[in-house]
């Protein structure tokens, strides 16, 4: 199947795209998280697109051959979620789309059906459960649950500008190396060094896993590596800085209920899983997701859900969406 790239404007920026599959092809966007690229979903593209779909991966803002707003508020969710629908726009102006997301990308694509509900037809989300706005925004409930009892947590540590950007700059590739295996089933505990403390940086504590993993090659790594040495990771990084402002938002919206189908697909050593203690974040998104049509979780598999399993995702997916 052949893939190329293309770079569409939307929302007042250009975001660099990788298509595959029929131009009539039912449109599937593909949104990756952090710290990965349109390349995440290197074998989506390819068998979603074998099966007839247009698929579309974009580098999202701040990454790769993306633009790169310096301001911290550019990467806020609401225009994030534009972003998506500007691309499904620009690419199917006369039909809706499906929005796939990943990590970050989940909550892009969850938020994006939310706000643009005549631009997506349906929504699923890997690795990340939707989670409806509560009282208090996601960084102020960490902060009480880790950073109070002196412990460390990555995304309190993103917020500072600079810091982060210099440490996981300094060698991109053993930042990728270490970030993937650390939350990864291949982790021998499957989940990040338990002992950090608040004041710890980024990488403190993270093997150097042995290449190459069933899933993740010297070549995958260099390719991440180079995007990252060129882009930086403060437009990356930037996406971390909005949790109180997306709050403020997504609290603003009137209706909280995602009407579209949805679709869920997770890891059993997934940390993501279990970030706050005693919630079950599968119950929790059930309510906000009335048309939810499936919640997989794959036994053993970590964070990097359509990396790490790629048959079984594109299997689940192509399931889901061949019975939209």
């Amino acid at each position: 199947m052949d893939q190329h790239f293309e770079r569409i404007a939307t929302n007042g920026i250009h975001l660099r795209v990788a298509l595959s599959g029929p131009e009539d092809g039912p449109l599937v966007i593909l949104v990756h998280g952090f710290p990965e690229s349109w390349y995440s979903w290197r074998h989506q593209l390819k068998a979603l697109g074998e099966a007839g779909y247009r698929i579309a991966a974009p580098d999202v803002r701040g990454y790769g051959g993306s633009d790169k707003p310096h301001e911290v508020e550019a990467y806020d969710m609401q225009n994030m979620a534009a972003d998506m629908a500007g691309l499904t726009e620009a690419l199917s102006p006369d039909a809706q789309a499906v929005v796939i997301g990943h990590d970050w990308g989940a909550p892009i694509a969850w938020n994006s059906a939310l706000l643009h509900p005549h631009r997506f037809r349906a929504v699923a989300g890997l690795s990340v459960p939707h989670m409806p706005q509560g009282e208090y925004s996601f960084i102020d409930v960490v902060d009480m649950l880790y950073t109070k009892q002196g412990k460390f947590f990555y995304q309190v540590y993103f917020q500072d500008e600079g810091p982060a950007e210099a440490e996981l700059e300094a060698d991109t590739a053993a930042t990728i190396r270490k970030f993937y295996y650390s939350a990864s089933g291949d982790m021998p505990d499957g989940t990040y060094p338990a002992d950090k403390k608040h004041g710890d940086v980024m990488l403190t504590g993270l093997p150097e896993p042995d290449l190459p993993l069933s899933w993740l090659t010297e070549e995958d790594v260099a390719y991440y590596a180079g995007e990252f040495a060129a882009s930086g990771f403060r437009g990356p990084l930037n996406r971390y800085r909005n949790h109180r402002r997306d709050h403020a938002y997504l609290r603003s919206v009137s209706d909280q209920i995602i009407r579209q189908p949805s679709f869920f697909i997770g890891g059993s050593m997934d940390p993501v899983l279990r970030m706050i203690p005693g919630r079950d974040p599968l119950a929790l998104m059930k309510p906000a997701l009335p048309g939810l049509q499936g919640a997989h979780i794959l036994e053993g598999c970590g964070h990097w859900t359509q990396q790490e399993r790629a048959s079984e995702v594109n299997e689940l997916l192509l399931g889901w969406l061949g019975g939209l």
